[in-house]
This record gives structure tokens, C-alpha cells and sequence, in this order.
């Protein structure tokens, strides 16, 4: 999962890109609602992490403008205010989710883990099988049978990309934006050498799953 963080408090920020990065997530951060939509409208996030105090645009300001551009992204709106009535007019803005600062980071894990089961396939949070493979990614590990292999964080984040769109095929300018962020320098030559490690760790557990290039286009994973 590829999430977007977007909060003005730099510190807090940075703590919480850490803790989501150690839990296996892909995170892109705002610090400013301005900035913070622009990433939004992109579409290439699973879940976004709202701040609702924000300078240049308001935390509720930016939801109602989502919503109304059709972008459904579950959100989830982090603030001090914890008066009935903010989370009510939070909620009613088309916030998924609400916490209260100050909030424990094991409860912000759980509540994106929730979360990701309340949107069903598109963002189960468990493992996720094609054939014999077996695919955890909160483990970063991929199995099959009785043989398991660990994943490097960039590596799981391709193969999961796959594995939610199984039998299709996935750009690489998507691959590139949804692993390493918009506007990131990465190159393509750095895409083949993830995928060539991907490859090899499959192929070591012969699970008869495999990432096809499609010449000029990108990738598609599917049972050799």
C-alpha cells in the first residue's frame, strides 16, 4: 500500500513516515493542503493520512474538494478536536476514519488495518495468493508450500502492485509512482533491476507464478 501523509507538523511527520515505512508501507508527505491535494488528485494512493489544521488549504477543505472530483481514497482526518461535533462535521465531509491527537501509533496502525478490510479487495490488509504463492505484505515475505523468502520493502511494494491486479498489465510509469512517489528521479533501469531480484527470489521457491514484460508497455504477473 502507497499511502500519503499530510501534516504540518514536521516532527510528528517524520516520526510517523518512520513507523509506517518499518510497518512495510509506502509513504509520500505533505506539509502544507495546497500541496497536499495536488499529491491527492494524483489517484495513486491507497489511503491518505489528513492533518485538519493545515496552512493554505483547511484539512475539511481538501476532503469536500476530493469528494467532489470523484476521488474516493479512503481518508483518514488526524486533530485535537475531539468535540462530538467535529468529528460529526469530519465525518459528514467524507472523512473514513477519525483520530484524536494525541494518538498512539499502534492505534493509527490498526485503524489503517481496519480500514483496508472495510474496502475489501482493494486494500485487504492479509495475505494474497495466485496459485501456489502465498504473499504477505505486512511480513514482506513471499511462500510457498513450506519454503518462504523474505522481500526487500521496494521489492514487496512491486509485487504487491501485481499481485492486486493480477493477470493485467501494469504500466511502468504506474510501478514508478505507486513504489517510489510522484516527481521521484528513479529510473527505468532501476525498475528492471528490482524486478530482476523479484524474479529470482520467485523463482527459487517454483511457485509457476511469473512477472511477463510486455515489450514497451509494463508488466503483468500470472501462473507460468
Amino acid at each position: 500500500m502507497r499511502l500519503l501523509l499530510i501534516e504540518d507538523e514536521v516532527r510528528l511527520s517524520e516520526a510517523l513516515a518512520y513507523i509506517l515505512k518499518k510497518n512495510n508501507y509506502g509513504i509520500d508527505t505533505a506539509y502544507d493542503g495546497i500541496t497536499g491535494l495536488e499529491m491527492a488528485e494524483t489517484g495513486i494512493y491507497d489511503l491518505i493520512i489528513l492533518d485538519r489544521m493545515l496552512p493554505g488549504k483547511e484539512g475539511l477543505e481538501i476532503l469536500k474538494e476530493m469528494r467532489k472530483k470523484g476521488i474516493h481514497t479512503p481518508v483518514i482526518v488526524l486533530t485535537a478536536r475531539d468535540a462530538v461535533r467535529d468529528r460529526v462535521e469530519g465525518l459528514d465531509s467524507g472523512a473514513d476514519d477519525y483520530l484524536v491527537k494525541p494518538f498512539s501509533t499502534e492505534e493509527l496502525l490498526a485503524r489503517i488495518r481496519a480500514l483496508s478490510r472495510r474496502q475489501g479487495e482493494v486494500l485487504q490488509a492479509g495475505p494474497l495468493v495466485l496459485g501456489s504463492l502465498v504473499f504477505d505484505p505486512l511480513k514482506a515475505e513471499i511462500a510457498c508450500g513450506e519454503e518462504a523468502v523474505k522481500l526487500t520493502l521496494k521489492e514487496s511494494m512491486i509485487l504487491e502492485l501485481l499481485m492486486r491486479n493480477k493477470n493485467q498489465v501494469i504500466t511502468k510509469d504506474l510501478i514508478l509512482d505507486k513504489v517510489w512517489g510522484v516527481g521521484s528521479d528513479i529510473e527505468i533501469n532501476n525498475l528492471d533491476v528490482y524486478l530482476s531480484y523479484l524474479r529470482k527470489k520467485m523463482a527459487s521457491l517454483n511457485c509457476g507464478v511469473v512477472i511477463e514484460t510486455v515489450r514497451g508497455v509494463g508488466y503483468c504477473l500470472k501462473e507460468g
